[in-house]
């Protein structure tokens, strides 16, 4: 048993597509959270265009 735990805890194999997975969990929710705020700003800046035109 205790050498099956120091091998696990040695044990590499997989830590790096983990991590690449964190990552782009990440960013998909960086995006999401980007692409939220620019629909808002871009309702607003066209609403006020439009507002203007009807004048």
């Amino acid at each position: 048993m205790k050498k099956f735990t120091q091998r696990f805890l040695r044990d590499n194999e997989g830590v790096t597509a983990i991590e690449y997975g964190l990552i782009a969990g990440l960013m998909a929710a960086s995006l999401v959270i980007a692409v939220g705020s620019i629909t808002g700003a871009l309702q607003t800046s066209f609403a006020a265009i439009a507002l203007l035109i009807k004048g």
